[in-house]
């Protein structure tokens, strides 16, 4: 169980979110011994505030990969705190796993597309790996251009705008599950040998 049912006291802010609306509340939980707890509910939706607490963290990764939007507000309100994680490194480790991520997933489409009769050599492979790691990091570069861009213009009249830190924590989870894609593509190899 996560230790994430209190405030801080001293600041008087909140910052965990109620997963149904987005709504800022004071506490999700009230723990009256170990293993006894009451969710607590929104003070707008009504709803309980975060049901995530109470998952499995199986549940959670299952509802990431489907992109739910309560899974993505629970993750990054009410799991990760500023006092828990270092939050510079938490992003600078996960923008270059994804990055290699990337690069592996445009590799194996790459590779399955060409078949390599003749031996190859050391410098064609490096000059190879040398144009898909290029291509991968300008082309995640000129997406987090375009976003960070699109945010700034169409979330500054917003109360609520997040530095690009943020933006782009979120943007490195919700596309991590791009590498599924290699997954599915051995699925489709196997299916295309058995008919």
């Amino acid at each position: 169980m996560e230790d994430c049912g209190t405030t801080s006291e001293a600041e008087g802010t909140t910052d965990f979110r109620c997963v149904q609306c987005g709504f800022p509340i004071k506490t999700l939980y009230i723990q009256y011994s170990p293993g006894n707890i009451r969710l607590m509910r929104c003070g707008k939706c009504k709803a309980v505030a975060d049901e995530y607490i109470e998952c499995e963290l199986m549940i959670l990764v299952i509802d990431l990969i489907l992109h739910k939007p309560k899974a993505f507000r629970h993750l990054f309100y009410n799991m990760f705190s500023k006092e828990t994680v270092n939050f510079e490194s938490l992003l600078w480790k996960s923008v270059l796993a994804y990055l290699l991520l990337d690069f592996y997933r445009i590799w194996v489409l790459s590779t399955s597309e060409k078949e390599w009769s003749s031996p190859v050599g050391v410098s064609s492979l490096l000059l190879e790996f040398t144009k898909m790691l290029t291509g991968v990091i300008f082309g995640n570069l000129l997406f987090l251009v375009v976003v960070f861009h699109a945010t700034r213009k169409f979330l500054s009249a917003s109360a609520e705008f997040f530095g690009w830190k943020q933006i782009l924590l979120v943007l490195v989870f919700s596309s991590y599950f791009k590498i599924f894609l290699v997954a599915m593509m051995v699925f489709f190899l196997l299916i295309l040998f058995l008919i």
